[in-house]
């Protein structure tokens, strides 16, 4: 698509004032629009039919995109993703829009976004002055914009004379607006394979690791059974709540002062809003400090209502210092509002404490806003960043645009107006407040060793942010993924954060009221940008077809907040946390989308009601399931990592606190190639997994070098031994060469002639005995032994040669005389033989005293006498 040229547009495409038609008069047809605009004009330079499909087959064949259990509900081709001038094939599924890109059949992240992220959808119809060679029956361009939670406005344009424009409209209407629980695609895609466990019992694992019986594990039956109040000297586990009923909105067990029975527990319910009463959150298990939270407690207008057993529930939080022996820790009383925001709701029953009713206590206020206040912020920042981005949902980019409030023309004061936008959208500020209001918390426990009690109005949303973060701050196991997961589902999930009110999304109890409130709201509609409103547009301002508002006014992004916070802190310590920015953006993501069951509901009782975990996939699950594919150099992972360099609390200056935009978020859309700021932590992650890898090959290297020399010594050790079997058995040959020798000699001396050849044959020729009784013999060995023993000899076998010569007239009887001792040459003259371990041979009728025996010669002893002169 890079080789078409870039349309010039001469339309606007922001949206104006909400259409103030009825609910079904959102369906009618493009055409009508078109007739109820004055002079509607086109997008004279696009030329449509370079976007039309080239096949229509390409629609039918969109499985390979879709997950398990999404279905195609709408479709439209030849569709232009205004943002970056791209056509393709647009898909509502009943989980998301998707936008393949046409010719490649890739799918294009921007143009692709879950039902449950848009914010809002809107009908513009781009209108201009026609030109004077056009006519004025020229249809106009049909676009729709799509404002994400995450920080997008998607536009995408539509084929004149076509109804693909409203059909994709009906269905975003039908699927945007899930009026049960059910009929979100979290319950249509199924439940995780692997049982991932109940959050009950993992949120009681928790409490058992706060009151340092961390070697204890819960289970269902621990639950069921009720045995999981335990203690130590100062908490307990109360499971007072088991069945809700005592505040539907908190979890069904929580940490208490081991002081207070569940009958005062109960009483004091009452004097907070919506039940919820001071619980421990976290506390520290050497100093004995906790933080606490609750909601706002119900003094009325004149601020003059009191609860004793709330006074002494609240008191019973300041232990004694140094385990009992020393003075009571002082206690802070954080109230998250505005000081005139407290004070107005005293007006309906609220209100805040006074310090003379709880003792050595401490008032403050943080002047935090409510949740409008935020959701008008984020808008405004969406706008600004959409605006001056490089590329934005009018298809151009913020260089290219000339006006007053871009950085066109190179006007300074443009560029400072510019600027000062980002600041009016009060984002930043707003994040830095709930920054500064969790260090002060965390610098009291942690330098005072004082108690916290931390608490809103209604002490689920700012109360959640600022202990959650102070608890992040405080405790290093928190900035770990297993950690992490364990602070979330305990101050977020548990203690009743709304995920389902501040998303838009339908609550466990399918109160058809709550759902209304999701419907379009004129009032709810945040103000454009200033930059769309400015006179140095190029574009005129249009009126709206028709606006979906998808989120009521309880929406809020609370949540996203307390993400952006982390990842302000992550940037002001980089070696202090094992998850990345990338693992906070992901993470992020899967929420907003509802793909998983994990944040659906407003409270613990709503989700188990709701059966949420067993029909409901695992956010948790899915995201370790993702880093085990890579180990620690998952983008997930904080490569920089150290946990012992960061081993205590994390406690920064105030003058550390200014936050910045957090680009992998803020500015992915707008903005991506300035968005790529964890380009360099990639870059080291690959440089550490090509060094890992180095290593590993290095290691490799080193063990088949330790094999080789291992093998070279064995082989040495074997040539060593062989050559000395070489050299024994050389001493073998010169002795039997020695004695061949001797015994030829020996045998010569008997007037015999030896002739000994290489293959171990004797012949024997007797040449002094009268001729008829001459005789040749031939010696060989005895039969060799070779089986079963590698063609070696059997050292064991006697290898002998009887040689005997007869004349024919030897009595054949044998029985002839001995005439050894008179005859043998062999006989010494004192009367002894001088072989005494041989037979004697016999020669016709004479035995001459000789017997070749093998064995015998190996211990053959020939006395010196023998080879002597006589």
């Amino acid at each position: 698509m890079g080789s078409r040229p870039r349309p010039i547009r001469s339309s606007s495409l922001r949206e104006s004032s909400p259409s103030q038609q009825s609910q079904h008069s959102d369906f009618d047809s493009d055409e009508s629009y078109s007739d109820k605009m004055e002079g509607a004009g086109s997008w004279d330079v696009l030329d449509w039919t370079k976007f039309a499909p080239k096949s229509t087959s390409i629609s039918h064949d969109m499985g390979e995109f879709l997950y398990y259990g999404e279905d195609v509900k709408e479709k439209g081709q030849g569709v232009v993703l205004v943002n970056t001038d791209e056509a393709g094939t647009l898909l509502v599924t009943n989980f998301r829009i998707l936008f393949v890109r046409e010719g490649t059949r890739n799918i294009i992240p921007l143009g692709t976004i879950p039902l449950a992220t848009i914010d809002k959808f809107t009908k513009l119809v781009a209108k201009s002055n026609p030109a004077p060679r056009q006519s004025d029956k020229m249809p106009s361009l049909r676009l729709l914009q799509v404002t994400g939670k995450d920080m997008r406005i998607i536009v995408y344009g539509f084929r004149p004379r076509t109804e693909q424009r409203r059909a994709v409209f009906r269905a975003l209407g039908i699927y945007t607006r899930s009026v049960q629980l059910w009929d979100l695609y979290a319950f249509t895609c199924g439940s995780s394979k692997v049982n991932t466990g109940n959050p009950k019992v993992r949120l009681l694992n928790e409490f058992f690791r706060l009151l340092g019986n961390g070697s204890n594990q819960a289970s269902v039956s621990t639950i069921e059974d009720g045995s999981f109040t335990i203690s130590n000297d100062l908490w307990r586990i109360s499971g007072v709540n088991t069945n809700y009923a005592l505040s539907s909105t908190y979890p069904f067990s929580f940490i208490v002062p081991k002081s207070i029975r569940d009958e005062e527990i109960q009483q004091a319910s009452t004097f907070r809003a919506k039940c919820r009463l001071p619980v421990i959150t976290w506390c520290d298990p050497v100093k004995g400090a906790v933080l606490a939270r609750s909601s706002q407690p119900l003094v009325g207008l004149m601020m003059n209502s009191r609860s004793n057993v709330d006074e002494k529930l609240v008191a019973a939080l300041c232990t004694q210092i140094q385990g009992g022996k020393g003075p009571r820790r002082k206690l802070y009383i954080a109230d998250a509002r505005p000081r005139k925001n407290a004070l107005a709701n005293g007006a309906m029953g609220g209100g805040s404490e006074s310090s003379s009713n709880y003792f050595q206590s401490e008032i403050v206020f943080f002047g935090i806003d409510n949740i409008h206040a935020m959701r008008e912020s984020l808008s405004r920042l969406r706008d600004y960043v959409d605006t001056h981005g490089a590329t934005s949902s009018d298809g151009m980019s913020s260089f290219l645009r000339n006006g007053g409030w871009t950085w066109g023309g190179g006007n300074l004061s443009s560029m400072s107006a510019s600027v000062s936008t980002l600041g009016d959208s009060g984002w930043l500020i707003h994040v830095q407040n709930v920054l500064a209001g969790s260090a002060w918390i965390a610098a009291r426990v942690a330098l005072e060793s004082a108690s916290v009690l931390v608490h809103c109005s209604d002490g689920w949303d700012r109360t959640t942010q600022l202990v959650s973060l102070a608890s992040l701050l405080l405790d290093p196991y928190y900035r770990t993924f297993k950690g992490f997961q364990a602070l979330v589902e305990k101050d977020w999930l548990a203690f009743g954060h709304p995920f389902a009110d501040r998303m838009g999304m339908p609550a466990g109890n399918n109160n058809l009221s709550l759902e209304l409130s999701r419907h379009v709201s004129a009032t709810n509609i945040p103000p454009a940008s200033p930059a769309r409103h400015s006179q140095g547009s190029p574009f005129s301002s249009q009126a709206s077809a028709s606006n979906h508002q998808q989120t009521s006014n309880n929406a809020s992004p609370i949540f996203v907040q307390f993400v952006d916070c982390v990842s302000q802190l992550l940037r002001m310590y980089p070696f202090a946390f094992e998850f990345s920015s990338v693992f906070l953006v992901d993470f992020l993501d899967c929420m907003l989308s509802c793909r998983f069951g994990n944040f659906l509901c407003n409270s613990e009782k709503e989700r188990e009601k709701s059966g949420v975990f067993d029909s409901c996939g695992c956010l948790w699950e899915y995201l370790a399931d993702l880093r085990a594919s890579e180990g620690s150099y998952h983008a997930h992972c904080n490569l920089f990592y150290d946990a012992v360099k960061h081993n205590g609390p994390l406690l920064p200056p105030a003058a550390a606190l200014a936050p910045t935009l957090w680009p992998q978020f803020h500015l992915r859309w707008a903005c991506p190639s300035e968005a790529q700021s964890g380009e360099l932590e990639a870059q080291c992650r690959n440089m550490a997994k090509m060094f890992n890898e180095m290593q590993k090959a290095k290691e490799v290297a080193e063990r088949k070098a330790r094999e080789i020399t291992n093998n070279v010594e064995q082989l040495t050790t074997e040539l060593q031994r062989e050559k000395h079997i070489s050299n024994s058995a050389m001493d073998m040959a010169k002795k039997a060469s020695k004695e061949s020798a001797s015994i030829k000699r020996a045998i010569q001396s008997l007037g015999c002639k030896v002739h000994l050849s290489n293959n171990g044959d004797c012949a024997l020729d007797f040449s002094s005995f009268p001729r008829d009784t001459q005789q040749r013999v031939s010696l060989s060995p005895s039969k060799r032994n070779t089986d079963g023993n590698n063609g070696q000899f059997d050292e064991k076998s006697n290898l002998s040669v009887s040689i005997s010569v007869m004349s024919d007239d030897a009595n054949p009887n044998g029985s002839i005389s001995r005439p050894c001792e008179n005859l043998c040459p062999l006989r010494s003259r004192e009367g002894n033989c001088n072989w005494p371990s041989a037979g004697c041979a016999q020669l016709g009728s004479q035995y001459i005293g000789f017997k070749a025996n093998f064995e015998a010669f190996d211990k053959l002893s020939i006395h010196d006498t023998y080879f002597g002169s006589g």
